[in-house]
């Protein structure tokens, strides 16, 4: 990663607080195998926040289940989130990464069943989650 984020680490410094799995989806734009993630059909009140640096991301209320195997919401927090045009795999799809470390989170596509027409497709790695107080 090559731009200067507001919360930056050496990528030594962050497999060390990450360790290999986490640091896979995070910092090498992993992806985790559908349906195995711990927050795919979580559903308690609160909030998901970046795995890496902790910056709140989405809020409960923004999370559906969509089917696809990881966890999908339908909006994030404004501004907590990057978008990258993503040319990977043969295809084209927009990255999103945390706005605050660069971490990767997942896509977010253009087919969600919401009033937001959006559907953010997140590695459970990726995310922390806090319950509401």
């Amino acid at each position: 990663m090559n731009k200067q984020y507001p919360i930056h680490k050496t990528e030594e410094q962050w497999l060390e607080e990450l360790g290999h799995d986490r640091y896979h989806i995070l910092r090498g734009k992993g992806t985790e195998r559908p349906f195995t993630g711990k927050y795919n059909l979580h559903a308690e009140p609160g909030t998901y926040s970046c795995g890496a640096c902790r910056t709140p991301l989405f809020e409960s209320n923004s999370k559906f289940d969509s089917g696809c195997g990881w966890p999908s919401f339908d909006e994030s927090i404004p501004g907590r989130v990057e978008y990258i045009r993503d040319t990977s795999h043969g295809m084209i799809r927009t990255e999103i990464l945390c706005a605050q470390c660069g971490s990767h989170l997942g896509h977010v596509f253009n087919d969600g069943p919401t009033q937001t027409g959006q559907r953010y497709c997140v590695n459970s790695l990726s995310i922390d989650f806090k319950t509401e107080s």
